[in-house]
């Protein structure tokens, strides 16, 4: 698929400037935040994991820590609910914890808008049409977030990714990013422990291959 004017050399440039713009502006902020975890949840301050990215291809995403980890003093694993802290909660809802990924979209990793990038282990359970999500780079927001953010169902999600990757432009990526600063600042659609009440998406395919043995048989 050829790419756009915009996607070819003007997408890297406003992601520059932006998110430039953005660590600038909301240093004190993000300077604050580590000063709180690092008082109430102790180091490390961020949280690193490996995700997909552009074409597949894996990437270290960096987020501010939200959770304790998997297991307690005792031994006894927890789950995402548990794991989160108070100020864990707060980040979530208000998407502070996101911040860091500004840092990803300086180094390339990233942009601004563009399909959320996912869990490595995802990666099998893509089909080669949902697979053309990985044409563009992951993004710290996208289309798929607007329309539904922690609410939406993975078909949806993947749906709207692909719907992105067709659609992409300066003017979809200026609406994407007003619309999300809207979203954040009135909270609606977040959910604190998505795993809580809906599968991850390996998960989900595996249970719908399964059921869909049970139909042939």
């Amino acid at each position: 698929m050829k790419k756009s004017w915009y996607e070819s050399k003007n997408k890297r440039l406003f992601d520059l400037f932006i998110s430039g713009l953005m660590i600038i502006v909301l240093s004190p902020v993000i300077f604050i935040i580590s000063i709180l975890i690092l008082i109430f949840m102790g180091s490390p301050i961020f949280y690193c994991q490996e995700r997909l990215g552009q074409s597949g291809k894996p990437f270290r995403l960096i987020k501010f820590r939200t959770m304790i980890p998997e297991e307690n003093i005792l031994g006894k694993e927890l789950s995402e609910k548990e794991r989160i802290t108070n100020i864990g909660k707060i980040l979530r809802k208000t998407s502070l914890d996101e911040l860091p990924e500004l840092y990803n979209v300086i180094k390339g990793d990233m942009s601004l808008v563009g399909p959320r990038p996912l869990l490595i282990r995802y990666l099998p359970y893509f089909n080669e049409e949902e697979s053309r999500r990985f044409l563009a780079k992951p993004g710290i927001t996208g289309l798929a977030q607007i329309m539904g953010r922690n609410e939406l169902p993975w078909d949806k999600r993947i749906e709207k990714d692909l719907e992105y990757i067709e659609k992409s432009s300066f003017y979809l990526d200026l609406y994407i990013i007003l619309k999300t600063i809207l979203l954040v600042l009135t909270q609606r659609g977040v959910k604190v422990a998505p795993s809580s009440y809906m599968k991850d998406f390996d998960e989900e395919r595996r249970h719908k291959k399964l059921l869909n043995r049970k139909d042939e048989g």
